[in-house]
């Protein structure tokens, strides 16, 4: 019998179109309208700090880390965090979180921004962005911006409009 387990790897470019058939079941295509969809729109994931998940060969969920700047603050935004609905509630968004958040605090990343769900992300140690902080490209209801600090002290360097790191 084959070996159903999860296996969580980092995420590589030949990932990409299976993640994109993924998010479309998850999202359908009003994500491309969305804020931290647009904050993303042509940046390339960090690929080291960007995680799937497998069953099998089954790829059933993915997580991306994409370098942004808040002000003149190095950050990361998290996501889309995707998991296939089938897959739903075992666990795996989580792993592909703390994957993330442990490799990022490895590198010597600093701080993560997301736009969520706090019920969700708190207990990954997400709080909610203080208001007036961080000025996020289009609308984002200010409840759902959250920030988690890798490093003591990092939300407080981290000011102003929210803004994707242009590729080189």
């Amino acid at each position: 019998m084959a070996d159903l387990s999860l296996i969580l790897s980092a995420q590589t470019p030949a990932d990409l179109p299976a993640i994109e058939r993924l998010e479309e079941r998850a999202f359908g295509p009003g994500r491309f309208a969305r804020s931290a969809y647009r904050l993303r729109e042509g940046a390339e994931p960090v690929y080291a700090l960007s995680f799937v998940a497998r069953v099998g060969t089954l790829l059933v969920g993915a997580n991306t880390m994409t370098a942004i700047r808040c002000g003149e603050a190095p950050a990361l935004l998290l996501g889309p965090l995707t998991v296939d609905p089938a897959f739903r509630s075992g666990g795996i968004g989580e792993a592909l979180v703390q994957k993330s958040l442990d490799a990022a605090r490895a590198a010597g990343h600093g701080l993560v921004l997301l736009v969520g769900d706090l019920p969700y992300y708190e207990r990954m140690g997400f709080q909610r962005v203080p208001p007036g902080k961080l000025d996020f490209i289009g609308p984002v209801d200010p409840e759902r911006l959250l920030y988690c600090e890798l490093a003591e002290g990092a939300l407080a360097a981290a000011n102003g409009r929210v803004r994707r790191v242009r590729a080189r």
